[in-house]
């Protein structure tokens, strides 16, 4: 039986274009005509609000389905400006974490949810809050994989050890099948010497799990979530939107030389 693919993208540092990653992401592949679920776990909801959806009026989030066990299907947004299918995020999911303290297996409790519907899917995309907590152990317990979007800077670097150190932790605990998928170098400008040096030395230690697409900084790319949508429908001509577009014609490259 056929099962998508769930890949949680993540990184500890923030501000490093891990919702644009997400949204962009999802909305080339779902382009592609591959059928996407997003699940926005940041309670900051910003992958909610750029996919199209209100997140001060969104009926059930995250809060809902892991809290109040309401139904998949009662939480699933169809209908977002990127064509594909979303689970929302708003300020209550901050509660998720109190809430789940007393929990039995409330480390796995999102991939219990997630799991009967993969098979409806191709792809699963989540977007991590910013920090290790609860929701970020949800999302790694649940996912194949981890997408990492990387700011070419140095305390990126920093972070980036960091993260993974706190992913070899997690594939020891909660699962044990959790690989790398990738890391993505966002914001790039070829111009800054610095960002050509970060980028050299991702390549050295990290090799093929560079991906050879790069993000570049782009106003249009930072001006579509405003617009509730992702660069591909705010302007596809932008270098930005080809940008995400590559990166998924890239990822689905690679899944047929693994399949």
């Amino acid at each position: 039986m056929f099962v998508g693919r769930i890949v949680a993208i993540a990184n500890q540092k923030g501000g490093v274009g891990k919702t644009t990653t997400c949204v962009n992401l999802a909305a080339s592949m779902a382009a592609t005509r591959r059928k996407v679920l997003v699940v926005d776990l940041d309670p900051q909801g910003n992958a909610t609000m750029a996919s199209g959806v209100d997140k001060y009026r969104v009926e059930a989030t995250v809060y809902e389905l892991l809290v109040e066990e309401v139904s998949f299907e009662e939480v699933v947004c169809r209908k977002t400006s990127g064509h594909y299918d979303l689970i929302a995020s708003n300020s209550d999911v901050t509660a998720v974490e109190i809430k789940l303290m007393e929990v039995f297996a409330r480390e796995v409790r999102l991939k219990h949810i997630i799991d009967p519907v993969r098979c409806d899917y191709d792809f699963i995309f989540i977007d991590c809050p910013p920090s290790l907590n609860l929701l970020t152990i949800n999302a790694m317990a649940a996912a194949d994989s981890v997408l990492v979007p990387i700011q070419c800077e140095y305390f990126a670097l920093e972070g980036l050890s960091a993260l993974m150190d706190t992913i070899s932790k997690l594939v020891a605990v909660v699962n044990s099948n959790l690989k790398i998928e990738g890391l993505l170098r966002t914001m790039y400008d070829p111009r800054n010497r610095l960002s050509s040096e970060v980028s050299d030395q991702l390549k050295k230690h990290f090799g093929q799990k560079v991906y050879r697409t790069v993000i570049p900084r782009n106003v249009r790319l930072a001006e579509a979530p405003s617009h509730g949508k992702s660069a591909m429908y705010y302007d596809k001509y932008s270098s930005g939107a080809k940008a995400y577009l590559a990166l998924a014609g890239e990822m689905l490259r690679r899944q047929e030389i693994l399949a």
